[in-house]
């Protein structure tokens, strides 16, 4: 059949128009000339000549333009495996993750939900087949149509959309008119789905390393493995190698995920020595009740996170954790774990040394509770403790803890009351005496401990700025005796003074760890008022007020202490909630009665208006820190003029009369492209800072070349959302 002027064809999901038009109903195959343009659901192609079998979608356009949409394709897995999460391409790869409680699970890839548009031009078009497209002398785009701010040229383009990849050869990506990147060789992801591949380069300066830039290169090596190599260039330091590998599958009837990090910098050369790392977790979980976990963590001096990482929570970590731990928990009542654990204590700044702790060699801790056994609440915990200290001279020693205790609960609807009764029983086996006083090296300590428990719950509706809430009252109190017994020649291995808040204010123990337990008779007094929206029952904010009443002195301290002064505690109150529309606050405080003075508070503001808008304020203050701490911070992003917003965080000690960590940075949204400019001050120790300046191009769909400042913003930057997917409402309630 042979159709002319304006003709048209159309055949399940598809249609073709043309000037003139040729079919073969046998062969189902058309030819079409002149103004060619063909449709198939979302995939609009136009061009001077086409000719294709219809069915299978073999053939060819010339002089064309493209427009292709496509969903991410479901990867194909096995059946029965567990869930995983990677990224590919040019994002870089993500941690694992397993979702908790889950029994069936499949591999998935953290693709995009949403549908990647691509369009361009080409000489030629050859369709190879569903979903296989190959285009000759052809250009390559996410932008809408109208904007070719940056495009891919390329001699020979491979669209795979079975396999979700995108490979060329003699490619050059252009922006704004300018070649910026050429590659005789090219594969990106589609979808963003998993591929091996180089990621994008990094690259960037900072004061102590010099100019940095970074090339991976990703290896998607299985469903459920991957590793990432990141050879890292540092002008005054030398080449770093770095080798992320992790790995997730089936053994035992459950689920097991491991991850090694190696980290390796031949003779440095400002330090002039050889500088490594390594981090290894290993989890896994049976089907019988037993997990496991293999935490293992090291580096090779003092100053390697200080000199080597720009991440805060890096530069200021001190001990590096090295543990194995096994669990069994299919008692259903009872659990049972085994904890090995050592720590590598790092010594960056001589001006402030760090106490190394006691090794665990091992733990062995049992848990058992019946929460209805003959109408009381019953629980025991046990727990064996070898001690040993990589100082020789320290107290070495056993250490057993068995605590039984029942309770008596009597709950109504509106208040309860808990009466409980325990016994501590602590055993020690020591190295050598502690006291000259007493020369044992076991000693053994009993104490009973009973508490009263009880509350009540007032209810009533309210009315606030014209809105209807359910207002509650909530008093509590909470008495606790435990007699005295002196303490003195027992050992402190994992003790500390516990931070006093609202969650200790109503525990037994002012201390942390079982070296010491503190005598009482003393009572708790609460309040909390909480607003509730009572349409959903969601809290809109909260108020708490609490303080300890004392009737006997303490007698009980860790070594180099002294016992408070006062019949009763410090005032402790709080606040949290939505004060205005998009204004949310915290606050809290610990207020001294006799002195009449303030040991610390913090108070903090954010106002959200509306996605990618975002302010946060704080003020703290702490008197009883082991470095005090006064300090404003102070961080958000807010737009400036249409396209551009600025980003970033000040964060300042008025104690050390200096910034702490310094974020700030513009952002450029153009729709199919961003670009980040961020500068990064951050006191590494207290004589010492690093600045760090991350420049960053993101083409949407398709890659993002230079440094990447995003992980350093969202972790740093509360509520912060990226420029080209801001943060919504719901994820920042999530926060």
């Amino acid at each position: 059949m042979i159709a002319e002027d304006d003709a048209e064809l159309r055949q399940a999901g598809k249609v073709l128009t043309a000037d003139r038009m040729t079919y073969w109903p046998v062969d189902d195959e058309v030819e079409a000339v002149g103004g060619v343009r063909f449709q198939q659901d979302n995939d609009v192609i136009s061009g001077t000549r086409m000719r294709m079998r219809l069915e299978d979608k073999f053939g060819f356009f010339d002089d064309a333009s493209y427009f292709i949409k496509r969903p991410p394709r479901a990867a194909a897995a096995p059946s029965s495996t567990p869930s995983s999460e990677f990224t590919s391409g040019f994002a870089a790869p993500r941690s694992l993750g397993i979702a908790p409680g889950q029994t069936v699970m499949k591999y998935e890839d953290s693709a995009s939900k949403e549908a990647t548009e691509g369009r361009g031009d080409a000489e030629r078009i050859d369709f190879e087949g569903e979903n296989q497209i190959r285009m000759r002398a052809a250009t390559y785009t996410t932008c809408k149509p109208g904007n070719d701010d940056w495009f891919l040229s390329v001699d020979d383009l491979k669209l795979d959309f079975d396999n979700q990849v995108g490979t060329g050869t003699d490619g050059t990506v252009h922006f704004l008119g300018v070649p910026i990147l050429y590659s005789p060789w090219m594969s990106f992801s589609l979808n963003n789905q998993r591929k091996s591949g180089f990621l994008r380069p990094t690259y960037g300066s900072s004061s102590d390393n010099g100019i940095e830039f970074t090339l991976p290169y990703y290896w998607n090596i299985a469903p459920n493995m991957d590793a990432t190599f990141e050879p890292r260039i540092l002008s005054r330091r030398g080449v770093e190698i770095g080798t992320d590998v992790r790995y997730l599958n089936e053994a035992f009837g459950g689920i097991y995920t491991s991850r090694a990090r190696l980290e390796y910098l031949p003779n440095d050369q400002k330090a002039g020595i050889d500088r490594w790392g390594v981090s290894l977790t290993h989890n896994q979980q049976t089907a019988n009740g037993f997990s496991g976990a293999i935490n293992y963590n090291r580096v090779s001096d003092n100053k390697y996170y200080t000199d080597l990482s720009s991440q805060i929570t890096k530069t200021s970590e001190t001990q590096l954790l090295e543990q194995g731990l096994l669990t069994y928990s299919g008692g259903g009542w009872w659990n049972a774990s085994v904890n090995l654990q050592s720590f590598q204590t790092l010594q960056p700044d001589p001006q402030n040394p760090v106490t190394p702790p006691y090794r665990l060699l091992p733990q062995v801790t049992v848990n058992a509770r019946q929460p209805d056994l003959f109408a009381t609440d019953s629980s025991f915990f046990g727990q064996y403790t070898y001690f040993v200290h990589p100082d020789s001279l320290k107290v070495e020693g056993q250490r057993t803890v068995l605590q039984p205790q029942i309770s008596l609960p009597y709950v109504t609807p509106g208040w309860y009351v808990t009466p409980r009764l325990g016994v501590n029983v602590t055993q020690y086996a020591l190295s050598y005496p502690v006291s000259v006083s007493n020369e044992r090296s076991s000693i053994n300590r009993s104490l009973p401990i009973f508490s009263l428990d009880s509350g009540m719950t007032f209810e009533r509706p309210s009315n606030w700025f014209g809105r209807d809430y359910t207002q509650t009252l909530e008093p509590r109190l909470y008495y606790l005796n435990i007699p005295y017994k002196n303490q003195n020649d027992i050992p402190v291995f994992d003790s500390a003074q516990a931070d006093f808040n609202f969650a200790q204010i109503f525990a037994d123990n002012q201390f942390s760890g079982w070296d010491r337990i503190n005598n009482a008779n003393q009572l708790t007094a609460a309040v909390s008022s909480r607003l509730i929206d009572p349409s959903t029952g969601g809290e809109i904010m909260r108020g708490m007020l609490g303080q300890r009443l004392y009737f006997t002195d303490d007698k009980v301290a860790l070594p180099g202490t002294t016992t408070r002064q006062w019949n009763k505690s410090d005032l402790l109150a709080g606040f949290t909630g939505q004060i205005l529309p998009r204004v949310y606050a915290d606050a809290a405080l610990e207020y001294t009665v006799n002195d009449q003075e303030f040991q610390r508070y913090s108070m903090g503001a954010r106002y959200f208006p509306e996605a990618g808008k975002l302010l946060n304020a704080s003020y703290s203050y702490n008197t009883q820190a082991a470095t005090p701490i006064k300090q404003i911070d102070i961080s958000g992003q807010w737009p400036i003029d249409g396209r551009w917003q600025a980003v970033g965080r000040y964060n300042y000690s008025f104690l050390q009369n200096q910034p702490i960590e310094i974020i700030g940075g513009l952002q450029y949204n153009a729709g199919c492209w961003v670009v980040r400019v961020v500068g990064h001050r951050l006191q590494t120790t207290e004589a010492n800072s690093t600045t760090t300046t991350f420049v960053q191009l993101e083409l949407n769909d398709f890659a993002r070349i230079g440094s990447n400042p995003l992980d350093l913003l969202r972790r740093q930057i509360s509520g912060y959302g990226v420029a080209n997917h801001p943060m919504t409402d719901s994820a920042l309630a999530e926060q």
